[in-house]
């Protein structure tokens, strides 16, 4: 039995959350968790119109009020977009995060992804998993936690890596009964949408999600889906919380078919 049933899902970016795992959140929501979105950065560099600091602000807004459609908390760690890196400062954020959540389960980014951003962001948290465990790594003012969280990584955005390869999920969560609260998060990021156009020249960041949403659903036989892969290293967690907490909503891969279990 879950005893702190806390969700941490840490991304790079604000909107990344919101854009892979929403609806997984909500889902964990509406089932009595607690919910906690953490971003690495506060998306300083995602503007062509505000400076930094001034689109710092917007976007940490932006995250608190798509946190707030689940009851959630928001937290940045305020590193900056192209700049996240694997050192030690960075690593003791991130393990004071975890420290300070106690999650049970943590979704975070692909470990292979188009940018790495994202990839640093998933070893992070997977380092941090495991430090925010052991008494010797030290940290003033936290207390380790009792155990290593189950944790997960969210598809790689388009569902594949730099090179273009695909990336499937071999866990596909149906998140038909709340895509229209994954949209309304999503759509708190209104910020994005002018960036994206000038970036990737993408005009409709809600309809983009939606459609590799639907890419995902006909894989698992349902309308929407999200995709994961859990970690199953040596000493974390080898038992699949999401399906023990979400039932026959969640599918998985089997000889390349999705099976409800």
């Amino acid at each position: 039995m879950i005893e702190n049933r806390k969700v941490l899902c840490l991304m790079a970016h604000p909107d990344d959350a919101e854009i892979l795992s929403a609806g997984t959140l909500a889902l964990l929501s509406a089932r009595g968790w607690e919910v906690v979105i953490a971003t690495m950065t506060p998306g300083q560099a995602g503007s062509v119109i505000w400076g930094p600091e001034e689109i710092s602000a917007v976007r940490r807004k932006e995250a608190e009020a798509a946190a707030a459609v689940l009851n959630g908390q928001y937290y940045c760690l305020e590193s900056e977009d192209v700049r996240i890196m694997y050192d030690t400062p960075t690593l003791m954020n991130v393990v004071t995060l975890f420290r300070k959540v106690n999650p049970a389960l943590v979704i975070t980014a692909s470990p292979s992804d188009y940018m790495l951003d994202h990839e640093i962001t998933s070893h992070l948290a997977q380092s941090a998993c495991m430090a925010a465990v052991i008494p010797n790594i030290r940290i003033t003012g936290t207390t380790p936690i009792a155990r290593v969280p189950h944790l997960y990584y969210a598809d790689a955005v388009q569902g594949k890596d730099r090179l273009g390869h695909a990336i499937q999920g071999d866990i596909l969560v149906d998140i038909g009964s709340v895509m229209e609260i994954k949209e309304h998060m999503l759509g708190c990021h209104s910020s994005q949408r002018e960036w994206l156009q000038k970036m990737s020249g993408v005009d409709e960041y809600i309809i983009l999600m939606k459609n590799f949403g639907e890419r995902n659903g006909k894989l698992a036989g349902c309308t929407y889906a999200e995709g994961y892969r859990q970690h199953l290293g040596f000493s974390y967690p080898q038992d699949d919380l999401l399906m023990a907490e979400l039932g026959d909503l969640v599918h998985r891969r089997i000889s390349n078919e999705y099976d409800t279990i």
